[in-house]
């Protein structure tokens, strides 16, 4: 299982992957976010289908470009490139399906995957944004008190130059007692 800041980090890869899905006329584009108990194979598959091997290839190229260009990012493995039927990107905690729609049928991973949360790219945007949303305003109600926190000593200083006005005054009202002298 990942941190919720590497889990966070992995919904915006998968995001740029399942935009680039939608650029490159990937059909039928899905993700499905793995329950927990399935998390040790991955946290989400990225599934789309192409219209022939060309573009399923075209497809999987573009998502590696794009993921190390913006994002720093290499697959750790790549497998079917070269027939082009089913492009398989491992990125370890996410991994991208690029199927001909014959092979998508064939295999039916969502199928597999019951337990599986499906989700199209536009819900998982909106969830991704209702997340950052929700981290910003709660770092920005900490920020507040940090304010008040700072503006609390400046209103201990006044209060305590007030205490020390006050008790001059009082002291200059009291007679002091004199001291005595001693003759020798």
């Amino acid at each position: 299982m990942t941190t919720p800041k590497a889990h966070e980090q992995t919904r915006i890869l998968v995001q740029a992957a399942a935009k680039v899905c939608e650029d490159k006329k990937g059909e039928d584009t899905r993700i499905l976010e793995l329950d927990p108990i399935d998390s040790g194979l991955a946290d989400f598959f990225l599934i789309t289908s192409a219209r022939n091997d060309r573009q399923a290839q075209t497809i999987a190229d573009e998502i590696e470009f794009t993921l190390k260009r913006d994002h720093g990012v290499y697959a750790t493995s790549v497998e079917g490139r070269r027939q082009g039927d089913w492009v398989l990107l491992d990125y370890v905690d996410f991994v991208v399906h690029v199927f001909l729609a014959e092979k998508r049928a064939f295999y039916d991973i969502e199928r597999l995957r019951k337990s599986a949360r499906p989700l199209t790219p536009a819900e998982f945007d909106e969830e991704l944004k209702a997340a950052l949303t929700a981290k910003t305003r709660a770092a920005r109600g900490k920020t507040v008190p940090a304010k008040a926190a700072k503006a609390a000593p400046l209103a201990k200083k006044k209060s305590t130059a007030k205490t020390t006005a006050a008790l001059t005054a009082k002291s200059a009202q009291t007679p002091r007692p004199r001291k005595r002298t001693t003759k020798s």
